[in-house]
């Protein structure tokens, strides 16, 4: 059967009719039972809470919800980008998808009418196959009327009966970025997207589990950013889609829609398109939040919006991002009717220019109760460094643990050569002297100080290069398994060392406490390696042992999904992971390092030695597997080093959260983007 039709089996239960007819006037009475509940509807209620926190969040900062967003409107677009509509609705025969409980199958007629958000979640959820393009003009509102469309179905799905709730998908919000279809179908991309971006798919299983939500329907997608990939990519893109098997809304402008559909379609696809804003809804939207009796200039032009819907302010504002720009861009008491002057603001675009030009100044202006940390001389200057910097890479994703390689990495890599030679190599050498009173200490160790030196800072621009960001939290690399294949690990060691060391000549043959107290970070070194953590500690002798790829089947084995950590990851919480556990846990086996050569070496030679062979090994080893391959402290120090050669904040994290607080910047999982394409081709323009 498909689809969910009446009298059907789902994930959780039977729902039908009680009785069947078998005869002329008879019956066939049926009790109503109940099939087990699929463990992945677990996951699917873990994953929409997620989605919801996220969004919720994102929505905020965005300006979605409060003050009330402005109307969305839209109908079926009479451009080329798909079949009829009668493909869509599948009046009349078999049906991709079945309704969402509570909606019906939509029909041609409800989808020529077209309608508004309430009318958008009825389509998405009763359109036969499933499919769906949600397309209109830049700046038409495409991505703020999806966020809304999410959360309607968010809201929906929480509020469906229990047993109808495994039928309705979780949808997801994501960007096409970094898709390659000729190496990765829909359903293997979206699940390794699912679990980089949500807590609830690190671990043992994880990705597999995000695949067979996607398989079984369970996660709706909603894939925004198609017009920003290449010509050929795209169409590729839209040809893999064709058999997904869930839902999906394609988010693009419509240009480039057209362009895809003469190449690649999507079969059965409805393509709906954003409608202007309205001149009553961008009035009403402007005065909404002023005084009853409104100030003349905002009367002015609410006025000119109304009775003159040709002028070049109605069509500058028929597009959501200069109504809500403007909104920010004057205060109550502001001369916005100087946009009514016709040799200044001739055309819409003179206007929409305009009110870019003032975005961040306007954003970061002090005013009563709001003191920016960043004067907007400041705030501009970086944000024009940043845009020119995604404009000359082609891009408009801004992975800030990319910012390392925006600068040249020899300034900072002779800092780290000289910091680490003068913190680890000269303490060293000062304490071995102390011990042996010898001239060979400092013939040897001033060039093994530079040298190790040297070694660190080779390290260190290796992070100028694109990196993989890793997001392993405590939970995912102290797993019940690696911690007990760890402590396995120590004991064996342990036991194994004092075996052996009963066979040394001489009389000081380490006892059994000491034997397993220098083994005791090799169990701790195994956790990381067994765990998710093994990168920290890769290239460190004797302590990354299963630290290569050669180990990833052991490891996949001992990572358990995580318990109750259903968060999304998001700029700041990649940031803070990194610069907290990551940072520590790396300053944690430099002291393994000291505890593994520290007590041997005093018991055999004396307390003075082993001081210094601790001493060293801590400061080595800690400053390789911490500071030095960090990404965050990389980030800093090029934040450092942008701050002296482009005049930007020395705290540049700090500055980029503070950006998206004041819906400059907005956040995709990890990666920021600007608040609009046309904000951030704005910015690389001027001068």
């Amino acid at each position: 059967m498909n689809g969910h039709g009446p009298g059907e089996v789902t994930g959780n239960s039977f729902h039908g009719p009680v009785a069947f007819q078998t005869g002329a006037n008879s019956t066939l009475n049926m009790n109503h039972y109940a099939v087990p509940a699929s463990p992945l509807d677990a996951s699917a209620d873990e994953l929409a809470r997620a989605v919801g926190a996220q969004w919720e969040e994102e929505a905020a900062l965005r300006r979605l919800l409060v003050p009330a967003p402005l109307p969305v409107r839209w109908g079926v677009t009479s451009r080329k980008v798909t079949d009829r509509v009668a493909g869509a609705t599948a009046e009349g025969r078999r049906a991709r998808f079945a309704p969402l409980p509570g909606l019906a199958a939509v029909t041609r007629e409800q989808l020529r009418r077209g309608g508004g958000l309430a009318e958008l979640y009825a389509v998405y959820g009763g359109l036969a196959s499933g499919r769906m393009y949600l397309v209109g003009t830049p700046a038409a509102g495409k991505t703020a009327a999806a966020v809304l469309l999410l959360l309607d179905a968010l809201r929906c799905r929480a509020d469906a009966a229990p047993q109808d709730r495994a039928r309705v998908p979780v949808p997801v919000l994501l960007t096409l970025d970094g898709w390659d279809p000729a190496r990765e179908s829909p359903t293997e991309w979206a699940a390794g997207r699912l679990s980089r971006g949500y807590t609830l798919f690190r671990g043992r299983g994880g990705l597999e589990r995000a695949r067979r939500l996607l398989e079984s329907g369970r996660v709706a997608l909603l894939l925004d950013g198609l017009d920003e990939v290449g010509g050929k990519l795209r169409n590729a893109m839209v040809s893999a889609l064709e058999q997904a098997p869930f839902r999906l809304v394609l988010i693009s402008r419509a240009k480039e829609a057209v362009l895809t559909a003469k190449w690649a379609g999507l079969a059965g696809a409805v393509a709906l398109e954003i409608l202007p804003v309205a001149p009553s809804d961008a009035a009403a939207y402007l005065l909404d939040d002023l005084p009853e009796q409104a100030p003349p200039a905002w009367r002015a032009l609410t006025e000119r919006l109304l009775h003159d819907p040709d002028s070049a302010v109605a069509r500058a504002l028929a597009s959501p991002l200069a109504v809500t720009l403007l909104r920010e861009v004057y205060t109550d008491a502001g001369p916005v009717d100087e946009l009514l002057d016709d040799s200044r603001f001739a055309t819409p675009g003179a206007i929409e220019n305009h009110l870019l030009d003032h975005a961040v100044i306007a954003a970061y202006t002090p005013r009563p109760g709001d003191c920016p940390r960043w004067s907007p001389e400041t705030a501009e200057r970086t944000l024009r460094y940043i845009a020119r910097r995604l404009s000359r890479d082609n891009g408009y994703d801004l992975p800030w643990w990319h910012i390392p390689s925006w600068t040249s990495p020899r300034p900072q890599a002779l800092a780290v050569w000289a910091v680490v030679t003068v913190v680890c190599g000269v303490p060293s050498i000062v304490l071995v002297w102390m011990l042996t009173h010898s001239a060979y200490t400092w013939l040897i160790g001033i060039p093994s100080a530079l040298l190790g030196g040297w070694a660190a800072a080779d390290r260190f621009t290796e992070l100028s290069d694109p990196q993989p960001l890793e997001t392993a939290g405590w939970r995912d690399i102290f797993t019940p398994g690696a911690v007990v294949s760890g402590v396995v690990e120590w004991l064996a060691t342990g036991t194994l060392a004092t075996l052996t060391s009963s066979l040394l000549p001489g009389d000081h043959t380490p006892p059994a406490w000491l034997c397993y107290l220098t083994t005791l970070p090799l169990g701790f070194t195994g956790v990381l390696v067994t765990g998710r953590g093994y990168r920290i500690v890769a290239g460190t002798p004797f302590l990354s042992a299963g630290a290569g790829s050669w180990y990833d089947e052991v490891r996949e084995f001992y990572n358990h999904p995580p318990v109750a950590d259903t968060r999304a990851i998001g700029p700041r919480e990649a940031w803070r992971h990194h610069i907290g556990l990551r940072l520590v846990l790396g300053l944690l086996t430099g002291l393994a390092a000291a505890l593994f050569t520290a007590p041997l070496v005093a018991w055999w030679f004396g307390l003075g030695d082993g001081v210094v062979s601790g001493v060293s090994a801590a400061l080595v080893v800690g400053v390789m597997t911490g500071p030095v391959g960090n990404l965050a402290v990389a980030t800093a120090l090029t934040a450092v080093q942008l701050s002296a050669e482009e005049g930007t904040p020395v705290r540049l994290m700090a500055f980029l959260d503070d950006a998206r607080r004041r819906n400059l910047l907005r956040a995709t999982g990890p990666v920021y983007q600007f608040r609009h394409a046309r904000l951030q081709k704005r910015l690389a323009v001027r001068e």
